[in-house]
């Protein structure tokens, strides 16, 4: 029975998100986790904490269990990838959400990773990446076909 119940918060909470009402999902996602703990509700749970809260000590440190708990859900390191972006992690969020695609296709991470766009290596990684000589480099490659 309370298994049920569990769901019943989680979906509530689900589709609080989806509407953007962070503060009725959090308190979904902790009805949810108080009846029945799935790593994908702490996961949830977790970054609803992190913006609504700020406390993201507390919720890379919920979201790290939940992936440990269910490392094949790449939902899990979805949330724990935005949870990296509210903290300004963005490198961290990167290399996250690129461990999700390895562990299951989701779309949601996909649009992450094309919202945030990654920028290819400097051609001379010893001198800066605005340094004159890095740049023409790099445009001169570009247009021979070699990036």
């Amino acid at each position: 029975m309370q298994a049920s119940f569990a769901a019943k918060w989680f979906s509530r909470g689900i589709e609080a998100l989806g509407h953007d009402n962070v503060y009725l999902a959090r308190t979904c996602f902790e009805h949810a986790a108080s009846e029945e703990r799935k790593p994908e509700t702490c996961s949830y749970l977790a970054l609803c904490q992190a913006k609504t809260r700020g406390t993201f000590t507390d919720a890379i440190t919920l979201a790290r269990e939940a992936v440990e708990g269910d490392p094949c859900n790449p939902v899990t390191y979805l949330n724990l990838g935005r949870i990296y972006l509210l903290a300004g992690m963005r490198d961290d969020a990167i290399g996250v959400f690129r461990e999700g695609l390895r562990r299951g296709p989701c779309e949601k991470i996909i649009a992450e990773l094309d919202r945030l766009g990654t920028r290819k290596p400097s051609p001379i990684p010893g001198l800066a990446r605005n340094h004159p000589l890095n740049k023409y480099v790099g445009i001169l490659m570009a247009r021979l076909g070699f990036r």
